[in-house]
């Protein structure tokens, strides 16, 4: 695996296609198939990579939730044609999992508990540390009951969702958020943080506006002033992300490193808020800095993004002795190849070409160079992760350097529902489409 490349299929029809087949037959037979909790909602998904086989009955919250949005918005999907699946069964167990995280997941202060049991027991992942580690999780839930309020059209969870919102903005203001089980040092403010804000404000503002309700124009404000900060912060001027700011530190390895798929998703954020917006100034910024991205990112020996680098004649290899559990993650995972950049990459790459089409940006330069940031991933990731064994599934989503099966946790020890399934939802309804179904009708 990982040494062949796939042929990238030529025109819009035949790449739809493509990734509706793929999701259809490939993607979500394994979830739907293998991991679902059809009595109480939610999913078992800490599983072998590979096989699939159930590992343990842990359930993390934030995927619990990626999971409650990515049905609801299939179902929306299946609904207007564009899937060929059973929409009712994904909207009911969308509604199912909401309703496990609402009666389970929450604490008395408000905010979300990290880890669950399988019937709903709050459990510490770090011992010692509480159940509220990461605010991440917050946020993911927050998408998941944006999400089902559309699909069943119920706007209690929507209110939900955005008592949760306003709790974790209150937390960010104050600096109060948690991030374990990777913490910053103090002062630290992560890149991550203005853009997974952005895209709950995004969420949320597209439900808002799907059920007539005016604080959407709030919620548009909140996610263009976290555009702002994206740009103002954390872009530099060679077009990269920085991923940490650390006040005084501009030398150690956490604020040298870049973190390439990061860079890349956040960008189809900014893209779509951005066309929602009117502000076609930043939508050229943004694919500049998903092309910039990309390049440091590739790795010219085998393909394949790498997960951290470290940009300029020091890299790409992240050096040095560790310090603190972010800095090891950077050092022990730097190169390996896994699946959720990639299929980031893809989207992110036809986003920016039909935005800059959009916005009648004269940079053919440009556009050819987003167009080969989807072909050249396509054309690896359609070679390394799909899983050879039919009857499983899914994608084998952490690879080696060289392509080869790795067996190594990469953050959560879980195989991950969201990425590549959200990628090909959002890439079908860009083809199908047109790109105001990815903006202003979104």
């Amino acid at each position: 695996m990982g040494t062949g490349r796939a042929a990238v299929p030529q025109g819009v029809a035949e790449l739809a296609t493509f990734y509706r087949d793929h999701l259809e037959r490939v993607i979500l037979p394994f979830w739907l198939d293998r991991t679902l909790d059809e009595e109480r909602g939610g999913l078992f998904n800490c599983v072998d990579d590979v096989t699939g086989a159930r590992l343990s009955d842990d359930r993390f919250v934030w995927s619990q939730a990626r999971w409650a949005w990515t049905a609801a918005h299939a179902a929306r999907m299946a609904d207007r044609g564009l899937l060929r699946v059973d929409g009712d069964r994904l909207r009911r167990h969308a509604r199912l999992t909401a309703d496990f995280l609402l009666e389970h997941a929450f604490l008395e202060d408000g905010s979300v508990a990290y880890l669950l049991t399988a019937d709903g027991q709050k459990k510490e992942f770090l011992p010692g540390k509480g159940h509220d580690i990461s605010f991440y999780a917050d946020c993911f839930v927050t998408l998941a009951l944006a999400g089902v309020a559309r699909a069943v059209e119920e706007e209690a969870y929507l209110e939900r969702a955005l008592r949760l919102y306003a709790s974790v903005r209150r937390r960010l203001a104050s600096g109060t958020v948690r991030s374990e089980p990777y913490p910053l040092p103090p002062g630290g403010r992560a890149h991550g943080w203005p853009m997974i804000s952005l895209n709950v404000a995004q969420e949320l503002e597209r439900a808002l506006k799907a059920f007539g309700d005016e604080r959407h124009e709030e919620l548009a404000a909140d996610a263009l002033d976290d555009v702002e900060e994206i740009f103002g912060t954390f872009v530099r001027d060679d077009g990269l992300v920085t991923e940490v700011k650390v006040p005084g530190d501009d030398t150690s390895l956490l604020a040298r490193h870049v973190t390439p798929g990061h860079a890349i998703e956040s960008m189809w954020f900014v893209i779509e808020q951005a066309l929602a917006h009117g502000r076609e100034d930043v939508v050229r910024e943004a694919a500049s800095v998903i092309v910039a991205s990309f390049d440091a990112g590739w790795d010219p020996q085998h393909g394949g993004l790498f997960r951290y680098v470290v940009p300029g004649p020091d890299g790409p290899q992240p050096r040095g002795e560790p310090q603190g559990p972010f800095e090891e993650l950077i050092v022990d995972t730097w190169d390996g190849k896994i699946w959720w950049p990639h299929s980031e990459a893809l989207y992110a790459g036809l986003l920016g070409v039909a935005a800059l089409d959009g916005v009648g940006a004269d940079d053919d330069r440009l556009r050819r160079r987003l167009q080969d940031v989807h072909d050249r991933t396509f054309a690896y990731a359609f070679a390394t992760f799909p899983n050879p064994d039919a009857s499983v599934g899914e994608w084998i989503q952490v690879r080696d350097r060289q392509g080869r099966r790795l067996q190594k946790v990469m953050g959560l020890p879980v195989k991950d529902p969201y990425h590549v399934t959200r990628n090909l939802l959002l890439l079908i309804e860009l083809l199908e489409e047109g790109l105001p179904a990815r903006t202003t009708r979104a």
